[in-house]
């Protein structure tokens, strides 16, 4: 309970990025000793929705351009993996029906301009195709970088309704494991990550710029 509600305010921005958490604090804030809470921070450090620094305390960190450059190089690996196993392993017709589901939960989601639901359907489309693969070692892996994920769609949840081929993305890369054209999905997999990069850098940058400003005046 304590690691769900701290992982809902990173994620939903009641704990921006930058934030430091308390033991004791937090302890206080749910009513509980701060055995829960330790065993709650380290959950999520592993996870990589915190990052503790020595000396200095357990903080939300704070994702730069090389960490999103990083985050996404990984997530590709992981993704085309899964990609090549469901087309080689027959798995391709069952993976689509899967994510078709998605995608349309999705369209439905940007038609009612609930960006928040769009961000949310987005994460569980690329969970959806790794789970697919059925590869534990892949799941597991992939585990801790959707997590990292999460911290850079808390930044781009604003900037969805700027992305008009998000819905038609995520279409084409579920059409081309349904065709079982391996390369086709894989050049889909890719452009729709590197969009998402320039947009997330972009977001980063505003959000930098914004910040200076507030100091220089």
């Amino acid at each position: 309970m304590v690691g769900e509600r701290i992982r809902s305010s990173i994620i939903e921005g009641g704990l921006p990025p930058g934030s430091q958490l308390h033991e004791v604090e937090l302890a206080a804030s749910f009513g509980v000793s701060r055995g829960p809470v330790r065993e709650a921070l380290q959950r999520l450090i592993q996870e990589g929705l915190l990052r503790s620094e020595p000396h200095r305390g357990v903080f939300v960190p704070v994702m730069s351009a090389d960490d999103i450059v990083d985050i996404y190089l990984a997530r590709e690996a992981l993704e085309g993996a899964a990609v090549r196993r469901i087309i080689a392993t027959a798995r391709a017709a069952t993976a689509y029906k899967a994510l078709d589901k998605v995608v349309r939960s999705m369209e439905a989601a940007e038609n009612a301009e609930d960006w928040k639901t769009v961000a949310s359907r987005d994460l569980d489309f690329h969970t959806v195709l790794v789970a697919s693969a059925e590869s534990p070692r892949l799941e597991r892996m992939f585990t801790t970088v959707i997590s990292e994920t999460r911290l850079c769609l808390s930044m781009l949840t604003s900037e969805l309704q700027g992305r008009d081929f998000l819905v038609e993305e995520h279409r084409e890369i579920s059409e081309m494991i349904r065709a079982e054209d391996t390369e086709g999905a894989m050049a889909a997999l890719t452009k729709h990550f590197d969009d998402a990069v320039v947009t997330l850098q972009r977001r980063g940058g505003d959000v930098e710029d914004g910040e200076a400003g507030e100091k220089a005046g």
